[in-house]
């Protein structure tokens, strides 16, 4: 059985990305997304994430199968112990576990920079259809996150309204006394 290797996205790895992404952009209601990114705008978000973020991916016989990042919590400095994950896996190969072990290896990663909140951002729906389950949530959920939050009929696309929920888990203690943040290239280094 060949072995998944998580490692960290580079800007070389956008095209690869962006046929996962695709996917979910024109068949689903997961992204809010309409359009699919050029590779050199998703090139851009890559290399925006790096800055400060950690963006890594699964690859499974040299082939990147799922990726998942991190990024601002609504970007203002009293947010910066808080970060909102995204992830995405082939959608021939979910359930699977990749996402999952995607997400572990992110949240090591989070919590050595000193971020204590995780926020998913998550498309839901009180009637599943052909777009939209509740799959993320639960994936979520399963992960040890909870809602917190919920916007009613927010985002529309393929001529429904959806809702959108936040999830929330806490992976650190909340002291008066905080340290500083560190970037993901000051702790891979």
């Amino acid at each position: 059985m060949p072995e998944i290797i998580i490692r960290t996205v580079t800007e070389a790895d956008a095209e690869e990305l962006l046929k996962i992404y695709e996917y979910y952009v024109r068949t689903t209601a997961i992204t809010f997304e309409y359009d699919v990114p050029t590779v050199t705008e998703f090139q851009r978000r890559i290399h925006h994430t790096l800055e400060k973020y950690p963006y890594i991916a699964a690859a499974l016989d040299g082939k990147i199968v799922g990726y998942a990042y991190a990024g601002a919590f609504v970007g203002r400095a009293a947010y910066d112990w808080s970060a909102e994950l995204t992830v995405y896996v082939d959608h021939n190969l979910r359930k699977g576990g990749i996402g999952g072990r995607l997400y572990r290896e992110l949240e090591e990663i989070l919590k050595r920079m000193g971020i204590l909140n995780l926020y998913a951002c998550i498309g839901y729906t009180e009637q599943e259809d052909e777009y939209l389950t509740n799959n993320s949530a639960e994936f979520h959920a399963h992960l040890g996150y909870r809602t917190v939050g919920k916007f009613t009929k927010c985002g529309y696309k393929f001529n429904r309204w959806y809702d959108m929920i936040w999830m929330e888990k806490i992976i650190g203690v909340h002291n008066s006394k905080t340290k500083e943040i560190k970037t993901f290239s000051e702790i891979i280094l």
